[in-house]
């Protein structure tokens, strides 16, 4: 089928079972545009929690499909591509974790969404990058154990000086490779833009950024400031509804290293094959799956 015929027999499978597809911003452009939501992690999450659909079909990697899982268990949550993974949440294990609580009884866990199940449900409360802020300056707890991302959780320990962080030595591959040498040079390319970062990127880079944000929040401030160039420091997906969102304005990607090849992976054949044979279907053990959900529930309630 072209891809005509493609978009045309989603959309004929999608009304057919009542399905809706979620797509995250570092999707193809073409996943973005047939999906019936495109957000960042949490919004994504919160739009799990309350549809009425019967089945997801959730184009993004691994954990947030699961999540989607986690807060369905009634409803059937496809992944188009079962091996769209994310390093950053193997990083962390549940063992790991259990020892680092075991020598901090006192401090609350905090996880990034990015994390498996498993892990989920060794925590007191998971948090997205647009909302961990929020969520931890809630807590009651001076301490705060942070995982799996180094980055975002200094980010956070910047923002609240007041608590003690022990973080969890973990990062996004694709937000790594930005080096600061490289900001300094498309500052000097592009000297009159400002230059907004996501904070999965290392300190070096967020101390050069003009503004930190979640994708979500990166795209929304790029619609508020004046500027009319602007250097986009997170993966390049996002570039996608930016520019159809902001026509008038020129965006230039910070790094040529900020593309997530398993966010990539996803293709409307997958979302057609996915939707037409049930493939790829997410379950969730019971037992984690309550574990996990009381976290992600908090994080819903305090977010």
């Amino acid at each position: 089928m072209d891809k005509n015929q493609l978009i045309f027999e989603i959309e004929r499978l999608k009304k057919e079972r009542n399905a809706i597809i979620l797509a995250h911003n570092y999707q193809i452009g073409d996943v973005q545009d047939i999906a019936d939501v495109v957000g960042d992690s949490y919004a994504l999450a919160k739009k799990a929690a309350s549809t009425d659909s019967d089945v997801i079909v959730f184009c993004g990697v691994h954990f947030m499909a699961e999540s989607a899982k986690i807060l369905n268990p009634e409803k059937t949550v496809l992944l188009p591509v079962l091996d769209a993974g994310c390093p950053m949440a193997d990083m962390v294990d549940k063992d790991g974790l259990r020892r680092l609580k075991e020598q901090h009884p006192d401090a609350k866990v905090v996880t990034y969404i990015n994390s498996s199940a498993e892990v989920k449900a060794e925590s007191d409360v998971i948090c997205t990058s647009s909302n961990a802020l929020k969520v931890i300056s809630q807590l009651d707890a001076k301490k705060i154990i942070f995982a799996p991302d180094r980055n975002l959780g200094t980010y956070i320990a910047r923002k609240l000086p007041e608590k003690e962080f022990i973080l969890w030595d973990g990062f996004c591959l694709t937000h790594m490779r930005v080096k600061s040498e490289e900001v300094r040079k498309v500052r000097e390319l592009y000297p009159e833009a400002k230059l907004l970062v996501h904070p999965e990127c290392s300190p070096e880079v967020q101390d050069l950024a003009d503004f930190l944000g979640s994708t979500s929040e990166i795209i929304d401030y790029a619609g508020k400031i004046p500027e009319k160039e602007i250097i986009v420091g997170t993966e390049e997906g996002v570039l996608h509804i930016m520019r159809a969102k902001y026509p008038e304005k020129k965006f230039y990607l910070l790094s040529p290293g900020l593309i997530c090849p398993n966010m990539k992976k996803t293709r409307l054949e997958d979302v057609y094959e996915a939707l037409l044979h049930n493939r790829n279907i997410i379950e969730v053990d019971q037992e984690i799956r309550m574990k996990s959900l009381k976290a992600l529930e908090e994080m819903l309630r305090l977010g």
